[in-house]
């Protein structure tokens, strides 16, 4: 017996050569520390007796393998599968993998006896099997040829004990390979590892096997595909003559009616000997016009790529293609030639014959069914080269379909093009894949609405009675959210209530990001003075006769769709008898006058108390909040120049706001400066700062877009803001896609002009300029700025001194930095001093930086011995700065 020391354990190894020693060390069945199976002789066993036995081929095996079917990389032997592996499996034997493997990142792994099996076998050329038996036995079609994977039971075969498969005559494969498709290099027997289509057949395939492929040139065949002898003339039904096969031709080739560009392919591209068009076997065959079984409206039509882009997203598969497309103008839709003749295959066999599709057993959770729409982990499932993966009990669907609640005809399964709303759950689908549908009544169901069975009586956990099934198809509008129903409906006999199945689980009370307080649903809602109500986030009247959510404390209201629109938006409230947390004010108040108004105050984001103004010093100072120019009702400070707008000092210190997506509030912050993520300007004053994200609002935009109606200034009626609006802005012309309307008139501001300073003030003018929306000035032929002498629009808004007849354009007034808070402090890092933000008016010292003027803002030394200037572009951070590059007035 040898001794050794040299695979990694403690204790000595002794081989053992023959299999009565291994008995007589063994005290019973021992496995292999390395590979995990039975350990037999020759193998090595500790000294000591410890239970760690060894394989001598485990032993031996080398820490790199540089096998002749993988040249790309080595394989490397890993103790155990990487961490960021679910399920490690085998991709010779298909076997899960838990010890010690071989691994190369491109995502292959094998166990250890598999690596070295196929290793001996290709070094002895795949033609000496001799320890394998040669076997002649009928095996199940599913048994295939690891090598042509063709089915086993068809040739005889080799079948070793770990699962390896492989036909007599795949045994003779040779390992290099010379085909006249590919005449620049040699193909390679390899591993099926990068997944690239054949060049031939021009599928691709994410099996495990061997294929013949040229590395360098991203170039592979199936080995079934080298050894079929191709048509050479083949008859299209899409083209007046034969087409026959091309060959020798040496420069890429274009398939002109498929979507992807193939290389110099002659075995698997015909040519029309008159027209010399190139064309897939099956894209010759295509017909002009196709009556698709899943699109019974209208014929598909084979059509150049329709769009200026010539790129178009096929409905199947979802995949982009540019080349000729089957197309349906009426209803836009647009399949590959392959993905529309594929469907229609499965049509016409009513989606039971998919017998050149391998049922697979999924392991990707975010796989859909293109039928149900169910994840594809709860079940076996086909899934071909596109992309098109289908459960096997979705195989069984009808394609006609008698169905309770239409009647009057039968609904056909189709595809979803008309992105019509399901008539049994409400909703509306923009996804691909099938529905149930009837197209003279627009009717459409989804597949697993449609193979439900409802309820005849449904217990409700935001109502006191149970709601029972209307056997009868009667238009109505829904007393839970207010929009109308026409099919499935329940009702409460006792409350007179009739509903949607989906609004009966609506949630009693919500915790939304559009509202401070918590909503309460109802199904309909008393209104004592006869007001209109409109919604806190359309803007659009509430039917209180139906049902909404609606706030007590402040009688804010919602429409139930677009307060639950967004799933991220609200939080349903499960435990009713919790105390509402009380929102935190940024106040104490000290003292109030007899009318309850709080008149002297102390906020948490400044050291001394606030007095409620008027001030006798002038309105021409600015909120430190907002950094608009103050106006009533404000409190200011008596013991330094600190003013806020009373609404700005009434904010809490922390808020949910609509527009920001984490879920968390933001907390109040100041003396910091930020890039507000919503109007992009810079500031320094008081901001709401997310705590995940640091996201920084200020509060200009953050009291601009809480819901509700605002008020503008230079408009006599009130404006709300929408999400989506498609137009120009009022003030500055530009287009809008988003923005503060007028319900009145054709009025629009979007949200930068909406916050813009009514009063602001400039060297070129000893008064204060007003913000001014329309150019009287009809003597005047052109009008000017008159601080940059360049033309301005009339019918843009600007700022001007009727007194001095001075008008200039706004940017030219405010400049880059209009709300950074002058002589306020800044941290430099270069600087051993404090730096007071200031902006010269009259002269321009010049910047120990960059040696130019400091013409706009610039950071002073707040040492008067020391002279350090700099400008601010000059230090501050990119990220505080980089918008005014491309952004201007």
């Amino acid at each position: 017996m040898e001794e050794s020391n040299n695979y990694g354990h403690q204790h000595p190894l002794l081989l053992i050569l023959n299999q009565d020693q291994l008995i007589h060390n063994q005290s019973g069945v021992t496995h292999c520390s390395r590979c995990g199976e039975e350990v037999s002789a020759p193998c090595f066993c500790c000294v000591e007796h410890c239970g760690f036995y060894l394989h001598k081929a485990c032993a031996d095996a080398p820490l790199e393998l540089n096998h002749p079917f993988h040249p790309h990389h080595p394989l490397v032997l890993l103790q155990e599968p990487p961490s960021s592996y679910s399920g490690c499996v085998c991709d010779f034997c298909d076997e899960p993998c838990t010890n010690f493997i071989y691994h190369c990142s491109c995502a292959l792994d094998f166990h250890i006896k598999c690596a070295l099996l196929i290793f001996n076998i290709a070094e002895n050329n795949l033609k000496e099997l001799e320890h394998v038996a040669l076997q002649d036995e009928e095996l199940a079609d599913e048994n295939k040829c690891f090598g042509c994977w063709e089915p086993l039971a068809k040739y005889t075969h080799f079948s070793p004990d770990c699962g390896f498969n492989l036909h007599d005559k795949c045994a003779e494969l040779p390992f290099k390979l010379n085909l006249e498709c590919h005449r620049e290099h040699p193909l390679v027997l390899q591993f099926n590892s990068e997944r690239l289509s054949c060049k031939i057949c021009c599928l691709v395939r994410t099996r495990r096997g061997f294929v013949y492929g040229c590395s360098p040139c991203e170039f592979v065949v199936h080995i079934e595909c080298v050894s079929q002898s191709p048509l050479q003339v083949i008859k299209s039904t899409n083209h007046e003559h034969p087409f026959t096969l091309f060959n020798g031709h040496q420069h890429p080739l274009f398939l002109m009616l498929n979507q992807e560009q193939l290389m110099d392919n002659q075995r698997g591209v015909t040519d029309c000997s008159r027209c010399g068009e190139k064309l897939h076997k099956v894209c010759a065959e295509a017909p002009l016009e196709l009556n698709h079984p899943f699109h019974l409206n209208h014929p598909l039509l084979m059509q150049n790529a329709p769009y200026s882009s010539g790129m178009y997203i096929c409905n199947f598969c979802n995949k982009s293609g540019h080349k000729s497309v089957y197309r349906c103008s009426s209803c836009e839709l647009d399949f590959h030639i392959k993905c529309a003749l594929f469907t229609f295959n499965i049509a016409e066999n009513n989606l039971k014959e998919l017998e050149h599709v391998v049922l697979q057993h999924p392991l990707i959770p975010t796989e859909k069914c293109f039928g149900c729409r169910e994840p594809l982990p709860n079940y076996t499932h086909f899934s071909p080269c596109r992309g098109f993966n289908l459960h096997e009990k979705c195989t069984e669907i009808p394609f006609k379909l008698n169905h309770v609640w239409h009647r009057k005809h039968p609904l056909v399964l189709q595809f979803n093009s008309e992105r019509l709303s399901c008539k049994i759950c409400c909703q509306v689908t923009m996804r691909r894949g099938f529905v149930y549908g009837c197209s003279p009544c627009k009717f459409v169901v989804h597949i697993e609405c449609a193979s439900q069975s409802p309820l005849q009586v449904i217990n409700s956990t935001n109502h006191e009675h149970p709601f029972t099934l209307l056997l009868r198809q009667v238009p109505f509008t829904c007393d839970g959210c207010g929009t109308e129903g026409n099919h499935v409906a329940y009702t409460c006999g006792t409350c007179n209530i009739i509903i949607h199945k989906n609004c009966i689980s609506l949630p009693r009370i919500i915790k939304s990001k559009w509202h401070d307080h918590r909503l309460l649903h109802t199904y309909f809602h008393h209104i004592e003075d006869f007001r209109v109500l409109n919604c806190l986030r359309c803007h659009d009247e509430v039917n209180t006769e139906h049902g909404s959510y609606y706030c007590s404390k402040c009688n804010g209201i919602f429409h139930v769709k677009c307060v639950m629109k967004d799933k991220d938006s609200y939080e349903i409230v499960e435990n009713e008898d919790e105390i509402e947390m009380p929102i935190e004010s940024s106040i104490i108040v000290i003292e109030s006058n007899d009318a309850g108004e709080a008149t002297k105050i102390k906020h948490f984001k400044h050291m001394h108390n606030l007095m409620l103004g008027p001030f006798v010093g002038g309105y021409e100072n600015s909120c430190d909040g907002c950094m608009l120019p103050i106006s009533d009702p404000f409190y200011y400070c008596s013991e330094c120049a600190f003013f806020l707008h009373k609404a700005c000092a009434e904010l809490p210190k922390m808020k949910n706001v609509w527009h920001h997506d984490c879920k968390e509030p933001l907390a109040l912050i100041s003396d910091e400066a930020f890039q507000c993520q919503r109007c992009w300007y810079i500031s320094n004053a008081f901001a709401y700062e997310c705590c995940g994200c640091e996201e920084k609002i200020c509060l200009r935009c953050v009291i601009a877009l809480t819901p509700g109606a605002r008020t503008c200034l230079k408009h006599e009626h009130p404006l709300f803001y929408y999400t989506k609006h498609n137009g120009k802005c009022n003030a500055c012309g530009r287009t809008t896609q988003a923005a503060f309307c007028c319900k009145d008139c054709n009025f629009v501001l979007h949200l930068r002009c909406f916050s813009l300073p009514i009063t602001a003030r400039h060297k070129c003018d000893e008064h204060l300029l007003s913000l001014t929306d329309h150019d009287d000035n009809s003597y005047s032929e052109h009008h000017h700025c008159d601080i940059c002498e360049e033309s301005r629009d009339p019918n843009h808004w600007f700022y001007n001194c009727s007194i001095c007849d001075t008008s200039t354009h706004v940017y030219c007034v405010l400049g880059q930095y209009p709300f950074l808070k002058l002589r306020s402090l800044y941290e430099e890092n270069d600087h051993p001093h404090p730096l007071t933000i200031v902006k010269k008016k009259y002269y321009y010292p010049y910047c120990d930086k960059c040696g130019k003027p400091c013409v706009d803002v610039a950071l002073e030394c707040s040492k008067s011995e020391c002279k350090y200037i700099v400008h601010w572009n000059c230090v501050v951070p990119f990220h505080l700065w980089r918008f005014w590059a491309w952004y201007k007035w």
